[in-house]
């Protein structure tokens, strides 16, 4: 009887510890990214204008503004692009003397300029600034169509999870066997400085034109993947 329970309690301890390692369980992150070229660029740019009297800070603004309307649409921007971003007016104080006097009226006019040919995006900017502009705000850049690119990323970071789980098994002695479950953790993309400058020639140096390199943008997508090993 003791050499029964003997046998039985080995025989289950081995059986414990061959579910244990059979349900051993490796738990890792993946990321991908795939470049893709930017073809959607949001110009943001206007006018700035200081006065003593509001409403003739205010008019100014909008007579620039009309006239850097019509410069773009005469470049070609259709007007369903040019859409204005902010207007704002505002007092201008001065504390001279310790009391607060209106010195001054700020107006100023934004407009969001959407931009779908790249090599347009420079003289954009130089068209808007000869007919008055003199702020600038920024260039976002955007991808029309990702779906393609956001697939192959998903795709490398589930390679990317595999890849980290198959060097955590071979480190702990284990090996892969399958795949439990996988998590997508997104997708977005970012835009990539890495790339989006150059050096001008000789004959581009020469010209004082804005030059605006077209941006990569990156899509990048996470999985967090649990793998079986034994």
């Amino acid at each position: 009887m003791k050499r029964f329970t003997a046998l039985f309690t080995a025989l289950m301890l081995l059986f414990t510890a061959a579910a244990a390692l059979a349900d051993t369980k490796i738990t890792v992150s993946g990321t991908g990214e795939i470049p893709v070229s930017a073809d959607n660029a949001i110009i943001s740019l206007g006018v700035n204008i200081r006065e003593s009297d509001v409403l003739t800070a205010q008019q100014e603004a909008n007579r620039i503004t009309a006239a850097i309307r019509e410069a773009l649409t005469a470049l070609g921007i259709p007007q369903d692009c040019l859409n204005t971003d902010l207007l704002n007016v505002y007092v201008i104080y001065d504390y001279q003397g310790g009391d607060e006097k209106v010195s001054g009226y700020n107006a100023s006019s934004t407009l969001a300029v959407k931009v779908t040919d790249m090599d347009k995006v420079g003289p954009v900017i130089d068209a808007a600034f000869a007919a008055g502009a003199n702020t600038l705000n920024g260039i976002t850049y955007s991808a029309t169509d990702t779906e393609e690119a956001k697939a192959e990323a998903l795709k490398k970071a589930v390679a990317d999870a595999k890849a980290k789980a198959d060097v955590l098994a071979e480190a702990s002695g284990l090996k892969i066997t399958g795949i439990e479950a996988v998590t997508e953790g997104g997708t977005y993309s970012y835009e990539n400085s890495v790339g989006n400058f150059r050096t001008l020639g000789k004959e581009e140096a020469a010209d004082t034109g804005t030059v605006v390199q077209a941006a990569r943008l990156i899509v990048s997508a996470n999985v967090t993947a649990t793998f079986t090993a034994e």
